[in-house]
């Protein structure tokens, strides 16, 4: 390279790394992205699972279905187990424990009542929002 070439060749070399530094996105480091989202998201859905089945499992209590209660009981309680800790969660695991245990003993009214509770206390942290 002749002497007049060097420093233009690094201008150009400056210029096309500011323009595409100034113009590329970056994905945020710190702040809202990242892996701790990933862990929040997943622990919704659980939470959201766990709603989901122990609403069945109160409406098979009603029907008088105990065998299918304790079923989507113990899968609500997996995946409450999943859905992080906060207050609520933790009382909706209690209740889903307390279901599954009469649920055993054959009260299916009192285990539905017990699914009820952990239906209300799982979805709590959804309207708190």
């Amino acid at each position: 390279m002749t002497r007049l070439a060097m420093p233009r060749a690094f201008a150009c070399a400056s210029l096309f790394v500011l323009v595409t530094a100034t113009l590329l996105p970056l994905p945020p480091v710190f702040g809202e992205g990242g892996a701790r989202r990933d862990v929040v998201r997943a622990e919704e859905l659980n939470r959201e699972e766990a709603v989901m089945l122990a609403e069945e499992a109160a409406g098979h209590g009603k029907q008088g279905h105990v065998s299918a209660l304790l079923t989507s009981a113990e899968a609500a309680l997996q995946s409450a187990l999943k859905a992080g800790e906060a207050p609520h969660v933790d009382a909706g695991i209690r209740a889903l424990k307390q279901a599954i245990e009469h649920g055993k003993a054959g009260h299916a009214d009192v285990a539905t009542k017990h699914a009820e509770q952990a239906v209300a206390h799982l979805s709590e942290k959804f309207r708190s929002r």
